[in-house]
């Protein structure tokens, strides 16, 4: 299971039993969008080859809201 934590400046990781930290910037560098309209599904296709996405996206503007 991946668990991801947001704030302002990137989200830190747990994949696997790995702590890291994928910076704000690298985000909207892979994704193409500001980092406020990246959603938590893109964040975990980044991370994860074949993600299990369940439930509806959430943009992260919204989840720090």
């Amino acid at each position: 299971m991946t668990v991801l934590s947001f704030d302002e400046t990137g989200v830190d990781v747990v994949y696997e039993g790995t702590e890291f930290r994928l910076e704000k910037a690298l985000i909207e560098e892979a994704i193409q969008k500001d980092y406020p309209d990246v959603t938590d599904h893109e964040v975990l296709q980044i991370i994860e080859k074949n993600p299990s996405l369940s439930g509806e996206p959430r943009r992260i503007g919204d989840i720090l809201g």
